[in-house]
């Protein structure tokens, strides 16, 4: 009865899954999707599944929301790429109203087989920069800026759009409004919404790598394609801030674990934290030189705990703990979303001070009295339980009864000092009022 049931079940699913996909043959598929965020390993992603499934689907046409401030060279040269090869039209749609296809949105945006523009948007500013917006030096920013603007001219020639303009964005940083865009021949509409967009590319004849292909929009299904629940999550902890912190965590979890064997739990979540920090990382152009700072940062503070260096290895754990997180993040790979200072302060304050107190009640514990052991029997204070002499007696210390000689005689019930231990045997002398 049991396999009965599965077996129906399972046939009408399939026959479910059947129905939808002749569904969506019998209709115009328009699939879409959002790029809001500066151009990096997650657009990467989002770009390449969204052309894989409209692929699948048949789509008449992928539409990409765009606006974005730029992003990462070598991350702009993938998304062209996949552009190029898609078998299904790509349209770049600079939207919504306020939006701008700035720097790595000008390449995107000339890569498309068919361009759109909100009303109140604009693009443009594509010029390379180097660490957080700065100008490359002058020999390597002239091969750069010639190697960008060599790709910009050939998507420009490819796709029938504005030569001239295009090199000027890169040169010069040019920028125009959605209309002077239409007008220089940089994009094809002007849409006042998505489905305003829709309509206007109806019939449009685009060259794929198979050959040309008649765009057919009437009677559209839209599907509009979210980040699925992994992309969710590495959009989050792929945020330079996210993982900085999350590698914070790590290291603290990990120092707790090392320095208090048994505790399980530090550890746990240092291991964790330090995880999703090293796959964080895997999706951020690192800088090395940051990660080599935070290491000997992490060791300087280390040290000051072991070592009594009267706060020099802990202000130079400070000073590179510092520097190695301004580093941490290739700015000229991602010059628009490093780790922000409101985060970087903080987290070097808590840090510093977490590990000066350390450091402190490190030497503080090293400066007590022994409290175990013969030493630290000597200079406690008890009470003779019998007389004492040089022939010995008894004494309560510590909680304990000792066998006991002194030098000068003492009565029962006497406070007295432990003034040695000799093996067994404690020296004791009168303790005065």
């Amino acid at each position: 009865m049991k396999k009965l049931l599965l077996l129906i079940l399972t046939a009408v699913f399939a026959v479910s899954l059947f129905s939808q996909e002749l569904l969506l043959e019998s209709e115009n598929v328009i699939t879409t999707i959002k790029i809001d965020a500066a151009i990096g390993p997650i657009a990467i992603k989002q770009i390449k599944d969204a052309i894989k499934r409209s692929e699948k689907l048949n789509a008449e046409a992928l539409i990409i929301q765009l606006n974005t401030p730029g992003g990462g060279l070598e991350a702009t040269w993938d998304i062209v790429q996949l552009i190029l090869a898609s078998n299904v039209p790509v349209v770049v749609y600079v939207s919504p109203p306020g939006a701008r296809a700035a720097s790595a949105g000008v390449f995107i945006t000339y890569a498309a087989h068919i361009a759109a523009m909100a009303p109140q948007t604009n693009i443009g500013s594509a010029h390379p920069v180097g660490m957080g917006g700065s100008q490359i030096d002058s020999t390597m920013g002239e091969k750069v800026t010639n190697d960008a603007v060599a790709k910009i001219k050939t998507l420009a020639n490819k796709r029938g759009r504005n030569i001239n303009w295009a090199e000027e964005a890169v040169r010069k940083s040019v920028s125009v409004t959605e209309f002077e865009a239409q007008d220089s021949l940089i994009i094809n509409y002007i849409a006042l919404d998505l489905d305003s967009l829709i309509a206007q590319i109806n019939q449009d004849t685009v060259d794929l790598i198979t050959g040309p292909c008649i765009i057919n929009t009437e009677n559209p299904k839209i599907i509009f394609m979210k980040s699925g629940f992994s992309n969710s999550i590495l959009e989050i902890i792929s945020d330079p801030n996210v993982a900085y912190i999350l590698m914070a965590i790590g290291m603290l979890g990990i120092y707790f674990e090392l320095s208090t064997p048994g505790a399980i739990l530090p550890g746990v979540i240092g291991g964790i934290s330090l995880i999703l920090a090293l796959f964080s990382f895997q999706a951020l152009p690192i800088n090395f030189a940051g990660v080599l700072l935070l290491i000997i940062a992490m060791i300087m503070f280390l040290l000051e705990i072991k070592i009594a260096s009267h706060g020099i290895l802990g202000g130079g754990g400070v000073i590179a703990l510092l520097l190695g997180s301004m580093m941490l993040v290739n700015d000229a790979e991602f010059p628009y979303k490093g780790i922000s200072l409101s985060v970087i302060i903080p987290t070097v304050i808590v840090f510093s001070a977490f590990f000066f107190l350390a450091a402190y009640l490190s030497l503080k514990a090293h400066k007590r009295k022994v409290a175990t052991g013969d030493a630290g029997l000597v200079g406690e204070k008890g009470v003779s339980k019998t007389a004492i002499g040089p022939g010995g007696g008894k004494v309560f210390v510590h909680g304990e009864h000792w066998s006991a000689k002194s030098e000068s005689p003492i009565e029962p019930n006497q406070k007295i000092r432990v003034e040695a231990v000799e093996g067994m045997e404690l020296k004791v002398s009168k303790l005065d009022e």
